[in-house]
């Protein structure tokens, strides 16, 4: 709670600031007020309650009400939460917990699609690093709710070698063993390839995790052979909805999406006063 709540009163001081001009020129002080917020596309919610603390950590006598939950899909005209409270809190907070609210909601939505899209397969969808600065937690909570899972959250909670770490340390052998020397057994090790001599070299050095980089869908399918479940394996690069369900073909166990946290639209959300 206090990560979210310094993320939120961060964004509204940035857009309230020392006050909020045109609510305190024209609405009257005390004014009372209820409003609703409305679905004007069909989306996967994500972030209502994120969305409701924006105008409680204004005003802790704010009512809201939640109608429907994350991991929900909502459709165009539904009444996703209620409010009640001082109306110049609600005008004053409206902005920042829409803006959170249609992020939130686009990446569990581009998630959900994702997971559809390899529906059958086997194959998981995992997003990446390639986030929002100081929003991380909100995109990677809302990849859950779309159905996906989370990679690694941060540099400090996963070993992932990639191409310059091999290259910093002499090598994948060099960097698997450094790594594991250097790390709790409780860590699995997972390290890039580019082709198929680096994946042996990786199922050698004894990898958890091989992640096999920018490889076609030929290359894609004999590296799952060569694995032959000795290690997971993780495709990432040129993934997009197009390609997704041919990679997941291919037998790998996870496909990292760096578009779920980087390429997702807001959707369409609105207050409207009662």
């Amino acid at each position: 709670m206090f990560a979210l709540d310094r993320i939120i009163r961060v964004a509204l001081e940035e857009d309230i600031g020392p006050g909020d001009l045109t609510t305190m020129a024209v609405v009257e002080a005390g004014t009372a007020a209820r409003a609703q917020l409305v679905a004007k596309d069909d989306f996967i919610l994500s972030g209502i309650d994120v969305a409701g603390r924006a105008f409680i950590l204004l005003d802790s006598n704010i009512a809201f009400e939640k109608l429907i939950h994350d991991g929900q899909s909502a459709h165009r005209g539904d009444v996703l939460a209620w409010l009640k409270g001082d109306a110049a809190t609600l005008l004053q907070g409206e902005r920042v917990a829409l803006n959170l609210l249609q992020r939130m909601s686009g990446v569990a939505t581009l998630t959900d699609r994702f997971v559809r899209a390899v529906e059958g397969t086997g194959a998981v969808i995992v997003d990446t690093r390639k986030t929002t600065p100081g929003l991380r937690i909100l995109e990677k909570y809302s990849v859950r709710m779309g159905g996906g899972r989370n990679h690694r959250t941060s540099l400090y909670d996963g070993i992932l070698i990639k191409e310059n770490h091999i290259a910093a340390a002499g090598g994948i052998a060099e960097a698997v063993a450094r790594a594991r020397r250097g790390v709790p057994h409780t860590l699995k090790i997972e390290i890039e390839t580019r082709d198929l001599a680096e994946v042996e070299q990786a199922l050698e050095a004894g990898a958890e995790i091989i992640l096999l980089d920018n490889m076609d869908l030929d290359t894609l399918r004999q590296a799952v052979r060569l694995v032959d479940g000795k290690a997971q394996t993780e495709a990432s690069g040129e993934v997009n909805l197009e390609t997704v369900r041919e990679i997941a073909e291919t037998g790998v166990d996870l496909i990292s999406v760096g578009a779920l946290t980087h390429s997702y639209g807001a959707v369409d959300i609105s207050m409207l006063f009662q």
